[in-house]
This record gives structure tokens, C-alpha cells and sequence, in this order.
């Protein structure tokens, strides 16, 4: 039996306990030896007659880390005394470095208890909890290496530090009130706030109705109770707009529906905004006119804290930003930007390295990939090419793929506006140096005028590399379909992205082979006036679906004038500034403003979420459509499916009719996806696009796929949405290149 050997651990071993968790089972055990970190890999040194129990109990590893490979080195070391941990030294960087986790229970409890040193301190963490990615600056991960470094520990904290029996042994972000980041509560001019408690002043000021930014862990929310719901919207420019809560458990279950599932999620680790439906409906339409209502726990020791004193059983938790910008992370940024929205800052001078927008899970599939998910970390062998995927235009993201693993960035945003570019570009650097990354490759959008496009050809040119360009819906299909060496059909449904023959595709059905998918069905093509006019007035796109006398009609009823109305006509006839679009979300755009419910979009994807949001309440009616086939391509006619819309409107109720638009695309679209994998003789459909956040359409599609006895392939850990473009950009891209 093995007594001794050179234990090579490689995985997500860094800001995690692996060492202390070593160091105590090496204890357990009676192990000798040693333990240093290695970049992506601990080196271990042990000696011992319990050599093969504490390899077994190694291979467990802690609640955060993720263990790759276990080898085992013959060597013939002289055994020391005891068991140390060793200080870290670089090498291979394939683990990279676990996300922002929530606080745990065994800290939760060190705050609120009667005689705990961490009594009432806002920034308790220990091994198992707290930020990493966000205070991270260079690998590999040790406290000189952190943002916390600025504050150095007090005697009390380095003999926890130092302990083997303690839960903050090595705990890298270890920090007390006597020692650690202090809070600091400010007007909004930025001047101080005379309290002796800025915790319990600020819940005091969030109850009596003011709005307060709060800095968090990856960057400043916007917080205040629902009587000021109404005012905050109006000051960020978004009346509409859904905004999301943070609240106790207890209280969530009070307003929403749970399924364990959604429970599972919002009590763990990475505690994400969880959409859930509301009880009722119409309940508290100032923070959501949507049947449902984005939840999430407190998940710091400053929001526990907080909850603690409020009187209010609900605070509204948004990003401090402007919409598609990165969230404000400095306290000079907060005070001048915020000025006109927010009457205090309640804030503190840990400094935020990188910054981590919450995560937005729903049913179990993430919508924004962010805090608790992000760094995403996949194990995938594209060849042996280093590829850079710059994503798409609108909630994007970046992945690098090196040695077998492909790492996704947290949320960026619309990097059409050029803060958020610039974040893009910072988040490149940073991965770049955190992956020990030289490109090879440099994926992106086929779309030459995305700001994202046009930075991939400039740092491609810089690098000297060469650029793979990969259209849009074929990275989502990328990005969903794990079998990448078998064909699959893949159903994209999305808003935009510009198709292989220069039109904006949206509603697309491809066959084959990752790296050869033909386009084999496709949503009909329909007129596009005035490009993102009518993406902002979707009742423009009605005259490309139906009669112009009907619409002229309508329009007319509903206050346009007839100058506008004529001016419409004669362009959709002369094709001026018109595109032709084959989009699933513009089809539920225009369902949305024919009927009423959203005839301006306000905010990314409000037609189409007001539309689903009454749907639920409605009964849908089976519609036959017209599919037809052009250019080798089944299309089904989403003119014929507003034209039933039209037909209906007084003899179905709204919310019926609703119904029946998502239900007849759905299953009249999957029914193209089925005969094309039944005559090809393919068991794999795979859907993507963030068109599938909506549930009704998912599961309709869903039904239909396994009624035929297909297999429904769905990619849980990336988001539906343009969130998983990036990774399917490096996938397109390795396949192709390595074949």
C-alpha cells in the first residue's frame, strides 16, 4: 500500500480553501509533507501510512472548488515534522478563479451573535464565501494579490488566519471592524452623514421613503422601498420597466410562487435574481406591471445587516447604471452620476477590481450570466488554438478558450455605447492576463459594423492573428449543441443578427454539423421600416404583415395622423430604408402593438414580455399556417399568423389571443424543426435564442419535439440570449480551425 507520492490536484483550486482544506485532512490523517499552489494546480507533498484514506477525502474537495484531475508523482522526499502550507507560486493558469459567492450561514451567524469579534461588521467572510473574482488583480490568488491587501490584519485576524482550526484559515479576505474596510454614509453631494451606525441610519433613510446607491460587492445598486418605486423609475428613465426586489426568504414566498427549484437557486451560492411568478398577478404593479417579479435573498453581511433594521419587508435592488452601461463602482462615479435619482450613498473603501453585475436566472435557465456564474469556467477541447470570442453587440460578454478550457466573461452590456466598449476592452486585458492567454484566433459577429467586430479586426491586426467571422445564430447553436463531432437541427430564436444572405435574420432552423449548418427553415420574410424605428414603434411593422387599409384604419383610430400614415405606405412601397427580416421578435412585437398591450418599446424586449405577460392568463386557439418552401428553406408565413391575430380581435379576448399567437409560431415553427430532423435522420434538436425565456413558447416547442420521439437538447449553463455568443463564437471557430 502507497505510503508516500507527489499529489498533483488540478481544477478550481485558488480562493477556494483547497490548501487549509488540505492542511486539515492532512491533520486528520497523519499525513507529513506539504501543500503549495501552483496556479490551476495544487502541489502536494505527503507522507504517511493514511496516505490512501487522505487521497481519498482530497478528492471531495470544498463546497467551491472543482478538481479536473488527480495524479499521483512517485518521490522519495525526506518526510518533515508536521504539515505546512507553502506560499504560492505561479504556473499553468487553467483553473482561473471561483466567482463572488454569497455570505455563508456559519458567518451569518458570527454577525448577529452576542460576543463574536465580527458582531455588526458588514464585510465577514471566510473560506467558503465572499468576493474572489471582483477584489481579484493578478493570480495566483493570495491576499497581496487582492484588493483587501490595503488593509492589513489585526493580530486577532492573523491568528485566525494562521490557525489550521479555524474556518478563516488562509481565508484571503479575512477583515474585522478593527482591521478591515470601513462604511461610510454620504449625502448626495458626497459630503459625510454625521450617525453612529451608517447601517441602521440608511434603513431609517430607505424607510422614510429617501432612494440610497449602496456599494456591494461588484459594484452600486440603486435601493429603495416600493413607495419610492414610481419616482426612482422616473429618474432612470424607465416608467416601465420591471425592477427587481431583495428580500427574506419569508417574504418572497409571501408575493411569489416557488417551485423547490427556484428555492434551490435563490438560497445558494451564487443567490441570483429569480424570476418567479407573482401570486397575484396585479400585485405590486409599481416595481413589476409583468405577472412576474425578479427576487433575490440578501447576500451580503451588509444586506443582512441592513434587513435587520428595516421596517419594510422589501427593498427594489438595481444596477447604478444607465441601461447597456457597466455599473458604477467608485464612490466619486456614484456621486456625480447619481445626483438627480439618488439622496444618499451608503458606501465603503474596499476597492472593486472587477466589476460583477447580479446574475438573472428563470425556471432554472440563466437569462444574464453575471455574479455567482461568472468567470465561467467549461471544459471543452477545441484543438490546440487559443481563440478570443468578442461576442455580440447587445448583452455581451467575452470567452477565451486555451488548453481545454473556455472561459466566459461576467455580463458587459451594449457596447454600443462606448463606456461599456471600454469595459469590453478592459475585460480582454484582464482575461488575458488572469488565462495567460496569447491568441491565436480571434472570433466574431459576421456583422461588420458591430463595435465588436470592428475591435476584433483592429486587435487582430495588432496581434497579427487571424479572425474567424461566425454569424450570429450560428454561435447560439454552437453554443447550445454539446455534440459537436454528431449533426443536430438547431431552432434559433432571437431579435436580430445579420444573416449569411445580408438580410436580419431572427427565426431560423439549421441542420447539420457545428461547423457546416445549413439553413433549412426560416420565419417569413417581412418588411423592416425604418430599421430600429420600428424595433422602438413596432405598430410600423404592421403594414408589412397586413392590408394597408386595415392598418391605415387602425392607425388612424389610434391617433396617428394621416401625413404619417401616407409616409409609411409610399415607404414601404418604394423600399426606402426598409429591411427585410425574418425575426421572432419582431413578429411578437408587432402581435403586441396590433393588440394593444405595448405599442412603444421603452426598454430591450417590452413588447414581447407585455405580450407574454397577458398570454398567461389567456386559453390559446390552435391555428393552422401556411408553410411554404422557398429557396430550399420550409418558411412558415407569420403573415398568416397576424392575419388570424387580426380576424380575432372581438371574438377572443385579448389575453386568448395572446395565448394563441406564442402557441401557432411555436408549434407551427417546431413542426418545420421535426420534418426536417425525421427526413434527415437526426435525434438531436437544440434550441437557442432569447426568444426561449418565454415559457409558454419553450414548452410548446418542447411538447411538440418529444411527441415525435426527438431528443430536446437545451444548454443550462449559458443563457438563452446573446450571453452564450461569445463561448459559440470560440466553438464555431475551434472546430472550424482545427478541421
Amino acid at each position: 500500500m502507497r505510503k508516500s507520492g507527489i499529489i498533483i490536484i488540478k481544477g478550481i483550486v485558488q480562493g477556494v480553501g483547497f490548501r487549509p482544506f488540505v492542511y486539515a485532512q492532512a491533520e486528520k490523517y497523519k499525513i507529513c509533507g506539504s501543500v503549495k499552489n501552483f496556479g490551476s494546480e495544487v502541489r502536494i507533498n505527503a507522507y504517511g501510512d493514511n496516505f490512501e484514506d487522505f487521497l481519498i477525502a482530497l478528492s471531495k474537495g470544498t463546497p467551491l472548488s472543482k478538481i479536473d484531475s488527480i495524479t499521483i508523482e512517485e518521490t522519495d522526499f525526506n518526510p518533515p515534522n508536521g504539515f505546512f502550507i507553502e506560499k504560492s507560486s505561479s504556473g499553468s493558469l487553467s483553473g482561473f478563479i471561483p466567482q463572488d459567492v454569497a455570505i455563508c450561514d456559519e458567518c451569518i451567524d458570527d454577525i448577529f451573535r452576542n460576543k463574536s469579534r465580527y458582531k455588526d461588521y458588514w464585510a465577514t467572510s471566510c473560506v467558503n464565501c465572499g468576493p474572489r473574482y471582483s477584489i481579484i488583480t493578478d493570480v495566483p490568488y493570495d491576499r497581496e494579490r487582492t484588493t483587501i491587501d490595503e488593509f492589513p490584519m489585526c493580530r486577532e485576524c492573523t491568528q485566525e488566519y494562521e490557525s489550521p482550526a479555524s474556518r478563516r484559515h488562509h481565508a484571503q479576505t479575512i477583515a474585522c471592524s478593527v482591521c478591515g474596510p470601513e462604511l461610510f454614509l454620504l449625502d448626495k453631494e458626497g459630503n459625510p452623514v454625521s450617525c453612529n451606525d451608517p447601517i441602521k441610519h440608511t434603513a431609517k433613510l430607505l424607510d422614510d421613503g429617501f432612494i440610497v446607491s449602496i456599494k456591494g460587492i461588484g459594484g452600486f445598486h440603486i435601493a429603495c422601498t416600493e413607495i419610492s418605486a414610481q419616482k426612482l423609475k422616473e429618474c432612470l428613465g424607465r416608467t416601465q420597466q420591471a425592477l427587481a426586489i431583495m428580500a427574506e426568504d419569508k417574504t418572497i414566498l409571501e408575493i411569489a410562487d416557488a417551485e423547490p427549484l427556484d428555492i434551490e437557486l435563490l438560497k445558494s451560492p451564487q443567490h441570483p435574481i429569480v424570476v418567479l411568478y407573482k401570486k397575484n398577478r396585479n400585485s405590486h404593479p409599481k416595481i413589476s406591471n409583468l405577472d412576474t417579479i425578479g427576487c433575490m435573498l440578501p447576500y451580503t453581511g451588509l444586506h443582512h445587516l441592513l434587513f435587520a433594521e428595516l421596517k419594510s419587508p422589501l427593498l427594489i435592488m438595481t444596477s447604478a447604471n444607465a441601461p447597456g452601461n457597466p455599473m458604477i463602482t467608485k464612490t466619486s462615479t456614484a456621486v456625480s452620476k447619481l445626483k438627480n435619482c439618488v439622496d444618499f450613498h451608503l458606501t465603503h473603501n474596499r476597492h472593486i477590481e472587477n466589476r460583477c453585475d447580479d446574475s438573472v436566472v428563470r425556471e432554472g435557465y440563466i437569462i444574464r450570466l453575471s455574479r455567482g456564474y461568472a468567470p465561467k469556467r467549461t471544459k471543452i477541447d477545441l484543438g490546440k488554438n487559443c481563440i478570443l470570442g468578442t461576442g455580440p453587440e447587445l448583452y455581451s460578454n467575452i470567452s477565451i478558450y486555451k488548453d481545454g478550457f473556455s472561459y466566459t466573461s461576467p455580463h458587459i452590456g451594449n457596447i454600443k455605447n462606448p463606456q461599456t466598449l471600454d469595459y469590453l476592452e478592459n475585460t480582454v486585458s484582464k482575461f488575458k492576463k488572469l488565462t495567460d492567454a496569447e491568441f491565436d484566433i480571434i472570433a466574431h459577429d459576421m456583422h461588420p459594423q458591430f463595435l465588436s467586430t470592428r475591435y476584433a479586426m483592429r486587435l487582430s491586426e495588432e496581434l497579427g492573428v487571424e479572425t474567424i467571422p461566425v454569424q450570429h445564430h450560428k454561435a447560439h447553436i454552437a453554443a447550445a449543441f454539446e455534440k459537436r463531432d454528431e449533426p443536430c437541427v438547431g431552432i434559433a430564436l432571437d431579435g436580430v443578427g445579420l444573416g449569411d444572405d445580408g438580410a436580419i435574420w431572427g427565426g431560423e432552423i439549421f441542420a447539420g454539423q457545428i461547423n457546416s449548418l445549413s439553413r433549412v427553415g426560416h420565419l417569413e420574410y417581412i418588411d423592416m421600416p425604418g430599421g430600429d424605428l420600428a424595433t422602438r414603434f413596432p405598430e410600423r411593422m404592421l403594414f408589412s404583415f397586413l392590408p394597408e387599409d386595415n392598418i391605415s384604419e387602425l392607425l388612424l383610430s389610434r391617433g396617428w395622423k394621416d401625413n404619417e400614415v401616407s409616409i409609411l405606405e409610399r415607404q414601404i412601397k418604394t423600399g426606402f430604408n426598409v429591411f427585410k427580416t425574418s425575426s421572432a421578435g419582431r413578429v411578437l412585437d408587432s402581435a403586441s402593438a396590433l393588440l394593444g398591450i405595448c405599442k412603444e418599446r421603452t426598454y430591450d424586449g417590452e413588447p414581447a414580455m407585455k405580450l407574454e405577460s397577458v398570454a398567461s392568463a389567456g386559453t390559446p386557439e390552435e391555428w393552422n399556417l401556411n408553410i411554404y418552401e422557398k429557396d430550399h428553406c420550409s418558411v412558415l408565413s407569420t403573415k398568416d399568423l397576424l392575419k388570424h391575430t387580426f380576424s380575432s380581435i372581438g371574438r377572443l379576448s385579448v389575453p386568448d389571443i395572446a395565448a394563441s399567437v406564442q402557441y401557432n409560431l411555436s408549434r407551427n415553427f417546431a413542426k418545420i424543426a421535426i420534418s426536417k430532423a425525421e427526413n434527415l435522420g437526426i435525434p438531436d434538436i437544440c434550441l437557442s435564442g432569447g426568444v426561449f425565456i418565454n415559457h409558454a413558447i419553450r414548452e410548446t416547442i418542447r411538447d411538440e419535439i418529444q411527441k415525435a420521439g426527438l431528443n430536446l437538447i437545451i444548454n443550462r449553463e449559458y443563457p438563452f440570449g446573446d450571453g452564450c455568443i461569445s463561448y459559440g463564437q470560440c466553438i464555431y471557430a475551434g472546430i472550424l480551425s482545427d478541421n
